[in-house]
């Protein structure tokens, strides 16, 4: 036997005497901060960060450059909560740097958001198990579902981290290279900027919560294969896949189940009064994902063959 064998036996025989005893709160709390650390701290997840912070300070440069000689920018206009308001935000950047979160987010939520979300969640139980790390990881006392929903919970954390990090980088750009003040809503009514703000961080949290439904899928993915990179592949070519089913007029009947359909009805919160009817549609969308694809999840993970 190998040393190599000795010490994976002597593993798997430690942690079959620790599993006697229920892992606690505190335990489980333990493995979820190290999950986030692991995660926030590999170099892949810092590029995708770094690349969705980036987003913003080129869509701000160009405005400001188009912009430089006192003309405006094209666009405004309106259409359904769910049908692109979004992109019409560029339009107002010139006039408030508050727009350009607005405008950033619609930019990144199309692609690179869930892109960045489809990398991480398909590498969440891939990447174990390519790495050969995953036979350890149920050595301790964790149990498939806890350590299930820890994968999740650290994704759904992604989620809303690189939201943030786009609408703080597009606040940042946006009050150096726009004045500020207050704002005109899609309705036409003027709200405060600090109201601005806060309708801000509400869009921030409605787009972070439209990449759960991704995010399940994802980690779905993950468990279907031992290949942290063909788990990711897959993941990301769905989400392409299913933004191009939802540009075909000719399955309208069925785009309203896509999970990317509502996604840009966060701009219904620049309504006054607020139109909820797609947003609460998106919401609702992106919970029966969830709860499909991580039933789905959790089925084949807890029947699956740990090998590696």
């Amino acid at each position: 036997m190998s040393r190599a064998d000795v010490i994976r036996e002597g593993a798997v025989r430690e942690g079959a005497a620790e599993s006697v005893r229920a892992p606690g709160p505190l335990w489980t709390l333990g493995l979820l901060r190290s999950e986030l650390l692991i995660t926030f701290r590999r170099w892949r997840t810092l590029a995708l960060l770094g690349v969705l912070a980036a987003v913003p300070v080129l869509v701000g440069i160009a405005v400001r450059i188009e912009t430089g000689d006192g003309s405006s920018l094209g666009g405004g206009g309106g259409g359904g909560g769910g049908g692109g308001e979004g992109p019409a935000f560029i339009s107002q950047i010139s006039n408030n740097g508050l727009f350009l979160v607005f405008t950033a987010l619609a930019a990144t939520l199309p692609f690179f958001l869930p892109m960045a979300v489809g990398v991480v969640a398909g590498d969440a139980i891939a990447g174990e198990a390519s790495a050969g790390t995953l036979r350890y990881l149920l050595v301790a006392p964790a149990g498939r579902t806890r350590l299930l929903l820890t994968k999740y919970a650290t994704v759904i954390a992604f989620c809303l981290a690189a939201t943030l990090v786009v609408a703080v980088s597009a606040l940042a750009v946006g009050a150096l290279l726009f004045p500020a003040g207050e704002l005109t809503t899609i309705s036409g009514t003027r709200i405060t900027y600090a109201e601005g703000l806060g309708r801000a961080l509400l869009i921030a949290l409605v787009v972070a919560a439209s990449l759960v439904g991704v995010a399940a899928l994802g980690l779905f993915v993950s468990t279907l294969t031992g290949s942290g990179i063909a788990a990711m592949a897959t993941t990301v070519g769905l989400v392409i896949t299913v933004q191009i089913l939802d540009q075909i007029p000719q399955l309208d009947a069925l785009q309203p189940y896509l999970f990317s359909h509502y996604w840009l009805s966060f701009a219904d919160l620049m309504r006054e009064p607020v139109y909820w009817d797609d947003l609460v549609r998106n919401l609702g969308l992106q919970a029966l994902y969830a709860a499909v694809f991580g039933s789905a999840a959790w089925a084949r993970f807890t029947a699956k063959d740990i090998t590696s």
